[in-house]
């Protein structure tokens, strides 16, 4: 009796709606300067595996906490969040773009699924908070109370994540930044303030070399002082005043 010889499997392609023909539509599209081409190359090429990167991460950390109707609404944010960042991927580097695309991801639902839960136990009734676990959350300040420097430094980001290619015109640099004020945009969820640390952190989010990555801090850490120094003085912001650019 004859016997059939064991089926091969085929190997299993992790990551399949994201390519190196991704990757490589992310290159052409950044270095394209006709919008209509751009817009086609992202149609063909780049939206698919967006939309996809979006909905694994999203339901793999489920990150379910959101203002917006439903998942797709949600992953529609996302994904124009990653379209504002896609000219900041560099390949040269030795990025890999389904890596990078996801960290930036997960970075922004991180703060966003954050800040959601925390307005969800705001409106929740006080008997709800101590009966329901799901706003098991220790909260130790009154979020209406919101201390006048966090403000600030809410307008600090959201500033100069506006003028960044003009803070930082070389890609790394940018790259750089962008990391930096992410930490700050997030850091009601970080555990530890260590300089050492962050570094750490930052380098491995962009593959820089603490020289670069402390020639970009000192940067953003002038306009922070400057506008600081006038808020602390005045009472509001003023960043209107551009003479660092």
């Amino acid at each position: 009796m004859s016997t059939l010889p064991p089926r091969k499997r085929k190997k299993k392609t992790k990551n399949q709606y994201f390519t190196q023909a991704t990757e490589d539509a992310i290159v052409r599209y950044n270095n394209c300067g006709d919008p209509e081409e751009r817009s086609e190359i992202y149609r063909k090429d780049i939206h698919y595996a967006f939309f996809k990167l979006t909905e694994n991460i999203i339901h793999t950390f489920k990150f379910y906490y959101t203002e917006v109707s439903d998942i797709e609404h949600l992953q529609h944010e996302v994904i124009t969040f990653l379209l504002d960042k896609i000219h900041l991927f560099d390949p040269t580097r030795g990025a890999k773009a389904f890596s990078y695309f996801g960290t930036i991801a997960k970075r922004y639902l991180i703060i966003q699924n954050t800040k959601n839960y925390k307005k969800r136990i705001d409106k929740a009734p006080v008997e709800e908070l101590h009966h329901n676990l799901k706003y098991s959350y220790d909260i130790d300040y009154d979020p209406m109370e919101k201390d006048r420097d966090s403000i600030f430094m809410d307008e600090y980001v959201d500033y100069c994540n506006s003028v960044l290619p003009e803070l930082f015109p070389k890609l790394k640099d940018a790259q750089i930044a962008d990391a930096i004020l992410s930490i700050f945009a997030s850091r009601e969820n970080l555990d530890v303030f260590n300089k050492k640390a962050l570094y750490i952190y930052i380098r491995e989010m962009v593959d820089a070399k603490t020289p670069q990555i402390t020639k970009v801090a000192t940067k953003l850490g002038v306009i922070y002082k400057e506008h600081y120094i006038f808020y602390k003085e005045h009472g509001y912001t003023n960043f209107e005043d551009t003479s660092y650019l």
